[in-house]
């Protein structure tokens, strides 16, 4: 069905059904599931998380889930090289991987790899935003696809950002910015990836937020919380200064009620969702698919699948 050294990647914001769908998806096709979740690595963060139950991940193989305490460093581009690892090691071993995950940054260590090049320019940066302004991003991406398609091809025509870095990449070194990117000691990934992005109707979407959300509250996310500063793990650690642990600490020190942190947890939540798409929406590499019907869905995908490969 897969291809070899075609790799299934699906991303998506939070609470779209992502874990589900990997897992249903996983046992269809016999595939094990590599995590690309920045808040699931961390022990003793499970409800605030919402990582996979104890069955979902009995039943089916899960990576990079629970590997560092809350207060140790994991970076994305300490992702990006051992979730190559784990991959390359189950193609080997004629296994089926799915990445599966929500953190755009993990997502494009892992395909694109972290690169950094050349200190920017300001003058060079400076004539092509002034570019872009007389001429438009749609102009500067055409003129990247000329002289570099393989990036273009993964860079959204508005992605502005971007496309002024490639081509100022380009200005200073004479060599296209995916060439660079390959030839740097976290290169391009040599499997070819099928991204499928998983989105809904945005009332749909805030409505499966807002009951996750109650359903935290209800399995003892503050419990959680009050565990994690038993352990001795402080408020100022990246991983605690998350959405749904964050909005905790008022709660605990009697400045805020509890109906008001729940709806500031909401409201967080819907915020960080809309960061998601707007991430994912500039890889033009990524195939959408509507949330209705979870097995619909799996279905929807298996085609995208076989009609990539």
């Amino acid at each position: 069905m897969i291809r070899a050294r075609r790799l299934v990647v699906i991303v998506g914001p939070t609470a779209v059904g992502k874990t589900e769908l990997a897992f249903r998806l996983a046992k269809r096709i016999g595939a094990e599931i590599v995590s690309a979740d920045s808040r699931q690595i961390y022990r003793y963060m499970d409800i605030g998380t919402a990582k996979p139950t104890p069955e979902q991940r009995k039943a089916v193989k899960h990576h990079f889930i629970d590997i560092v305490n809350p207060d140790e460093r994991y970076t994305a581009g300490d992702y990006g090289q051992q979730a190559r690892s784990v991959i390359r090691d189950l193609f080997c071993q004629n296994q089926f991987p799915v990445v599966v995950g929500g953190s755009g940054f993990y997502i494009r260590a892992l395909l694109d790899g972290l690169f950094h090049g050349p200190r920017s320019d300001p003058k060079v940066k400076e004539g092509l935003i002034e570019k872009v302004k007389r001429l438009g991003s749609n102009r500067l991406h055409q003129e990247l696809m000329r002289i570099d398609s393989e990036a273009a091809g993964r860079i959204h025509p508005n992605d502005i950002q971007r496309i002024v870095r490639a081509l100022e990449v380009y200005q200073l070194t004479g060599k296209p910015i995916s060439r660079l990117q390959r030839e740097s000691p976290q290169g391009m990934f040599e499997f070819e990836p099928i991204i499928i992005g998983l989105t809904m109707e945005r009332t749909c979407l805030y409505q499966r937020i807002d009951k996750r959300v109650d359903d935290m509250i209800s399995k003892g996310l503050i419990e959680e919380v009050k565990k994690l500063e038993e352990m001795g793990y402080g408020r100022d650690l990246n991983s605690l200064n998350t959405v749904g642990y964050k909005e905790i600490f008022p709660l605990l020190d009697g400045e805020a009620r509890l109906e008001e942190t729940v709806d500031r947890i909401k409201k967080n939540s819907r915020r960080y969702a809309k960061r998601q798409l707007t991430w994912f929406r500039r890889d033009p590499r990524i195939k959408w698919t509507q949330v209705r019907d979870q097995n619909l869905v799996v279905e929807e995908i298996l085609r995208i699948i076989e009609s990539s490969t």
